[in-house]
């Protein structure tokens, strides 16, 4: 079975490191992912978050694509509602003029942080509410038909960017499957939902002048290495330090023991949060093909979004190396 598999960049800022050395490492990963054969790679928009770089997504996205030469990059995704539509055609405009035929634009709803964050980037709680119809005027901006009179996104790429939903319930599925859009599902960290809003897509879907097939991309969680001990010890350690994270918010100098995250993640409210990284594979190159395939073929995807948290730079680039090498050997 031939499947397209591309990277989620969260560009991590580990303990010790700057946020210079994050976006070092996110070039070191995407020339990684080119020579190994992966699609895209996509950088997330988070804010207030001390452990991620990436919350000025599109500047991300330029820097790394003047650092490689073919791989196609774009955002996975911008959370449209923090933004005004025109603001982000004409940035991703600039980004496609610059890049021409690399440059992808997926599109999630969600604020990307918690609710002080929410109030300071300048979106109250229905921001939400206006998704489709600001999807739909973005849209006009990149195609050149405007919805707004004598309003253009200037510049405008003569390729035009494509546009993604990301999703992670029946909302994103049913909307894309309208708008004739593909569909990303964020199975990396919500996967409940992922079965359903693939069947609901597939089934609803309607053509459209960008897309004329459903087209599916699932997230999948990796930890590959040589060895099988190795990617566990990479997986435990990765999953530890997430952990941490999520009960202090992202702050340093936390002083939970090994053994009380342990504690933490069996015991009934920690259960949920274990639940996120349910679609996770951690192994040998072998194994690894082994689970993506059989996930792929479960999820109904056509590609697969790997995100790589191995907590060494070194590691991360070494888990996208033998993937890719793997799953290129399985065409």
């Amino acid at each position: 079975m031939a499947i397209a598999i591309s990277i989620l960049d969260l560009a991590p800022i580990s303990g010790g490191q700057t946020a210079r050395d994050s976006f070092e490492a996110s070039v070191e990963l995407a020339r990684a992912a080119e020579r190994t054969g992966y699609e895209r790679v996509w950088y997330a928009e988070h804010h207030n978050m001390p452990t991620i770089a990436s919350s000025a997504t599109s500047v991300v996205i330029g820097y790394v694509a003047a650092h490689t030469e073919r791989i196609r990059l774009g955002a996975g995704g911008i959370m449209l509602p923090n933004h005004s539509p025109l603001v982000i055609a004409e940035q991703f405009g600039t980004l496609g003029t610059l890049f021409p035929g690399r440059i992808d634009l997926g599109l999630g709803r969600a604020p990307g942080s918690d609710q002080n964050t929410m109030l300071a980037l300048r979106r109250d709680n229905g921001s939400a509410d206006t998704f489709p119809q600001d999807v739909l005027e973005l849209n006009g901006y990149l195609t050149g038909h405007s919805r707004i009179p004598g309003v253009e996104a200037v510049p405008r790429p003569a390729e035009s960017v494509p546009l993604y939903i990301l999703g992670s319930s029946l909302f994103g599925a049913q909307l894309a499957a309208q708008l004739g859009l593909p569909y990303a599902f964020a199975s990396h960290f919500a996967p409940d939902a992922l079965h359903q809003a693939v069947t609901v897509y597939r089934e609803t879907f309607r053509p459209s002048a960008q897309l004329a097939e459903p087209y599916v991309i699932a997230g999948v969680n990796v930890f590959a290495a040589d060895d099988h001990e190795t990617a566990q010890q990479q997986r435990v350690k990765a999953y530890r330090s997430r952990t941490r994270a999520f009960i202090t918010r992202g702050a340093r100098g936390s002083n939970f023991t090994d053994a009380e995250i342990d504690a933490f993640l069996e015991s009934p409210a920690g259960q949920g949060l274990a639940n996120m990284t349910k679609y996770t594979v951690a192994g040998t190159p072998d194994e690894v093909r082994e689970y993506l395939v059989k996930f792929a073929e479960e999820a109904g995807a056509d590609e697969l979004i790997t995100a790589h948290h191995a907590s060494s730079v070194s590691d991360r680039v070494r888990s996208v190396e033998l993937t890719g090498e793997i799953m290129r050997v399985s065409k």
